[in-house]
């Protein structure tokens, strides 16, 4: 199943005993529509406050529903801020999670000099972004490297290689946009990524400092952790 998620009142995808995740309505609304409690898998496991505009879970099922109707189904008992956008029948042995084989995350920034009290899901920054600045050190994101400077403290991962194919700063009137797809991402690797873009911005980085900060692999020397607020799932890639 296909779902998109304003993840502004959740803890996260995944079922926490601190709050209420988006996974825990998924599961009710299965149950109600099917009578079962499922054991859903996610491609992702988002942190509160993060949204998601392609996002994928898998479970099993005996409904005989189609999936057109399943779908239109648990649609209606989500709650207004999940939306079920499609239900595709797979094969048993395929898994959200462990069959993806790549993300593209999207940064939201409103860049204007007074915040913007219609949009809770962007970054405010009132300085003016040096877009030309954040492009160049982009590029320099592309590839196969160590990602280990773009990784939350204290995570436990130890394989921190990653192919990132993509990473570009765009802007629209008083946003801009920080795009990154990957074949696999780091915690808070994203959201990093886009504190150091504005730390270029602002010339606390120079561009060309982005390759000594990915060769030393030093989280210390990347810019600090964003906000949740501003950060959306935007497509899942499976084969």
């Amino acid at each position: 199943m296909t779902i998109a998620f304003d993840g502004t009142e959740y803890c996260g995808f995944q079922v926490q005993k601190n709050g209420v995740s988006v996974a825990e309505k998924i599961q009710d609304a299965i149950e109600t529509v099917t009578g079962e409690r499922s054991d859903i898998k996610g491609c992702s496991r988002t942190d509160a406050g993060v949204h998601a505009e392609k996002f994928c879970v898998s479970f099993f099922t005996d409904s005989t529903l189609s999936d057109r109707n399943l779908q239109k189904a648990l649609d209606a008992n989500l709650p207004k801020d999940i939306a079920a956008v499609s239900c595709v029948t797979v094969d048993d042995d395929f898994h959200a999670r462990y069959s993806c084989k790549g993300k593209k995350y999207r940064y939201r920034i409103w860049n204007g000099e007074s915040k913007n009290p219609f949009d809770k899901r962007a970054m405010w920054y009132k300085k003016p972004l040096d877009v030309e600045k954040m492009r160049e050190a982009a590029e320099r994101i592309v590839g196969k490297k160590d990602f280990r400077a773009f990784m939350a403290s204290g995570s436990n991962i130890t394989d921190t290689v990653r192919t990132v194919f993509e990473c570009n700063v765009e802007k629209y009137d008083e946003y801009v946009e920080i795009t990154v797809s990957a074949d696999g991402f780091l915690y808070n690797m994203v959201r990093i990524i886009v504190g150091t873009l504005i730390a270029v911005s602002e010339g606390k980085i120079l561009p060309r400092d982005i390759d000594k900060i990915i060769e030393k692999g030093d989280r210390a020397d990347a810019g600090v952790t964003v906000p949740a607020c501003g950060l959306f799932l935007n497509e899942v890639y499976y084969d």
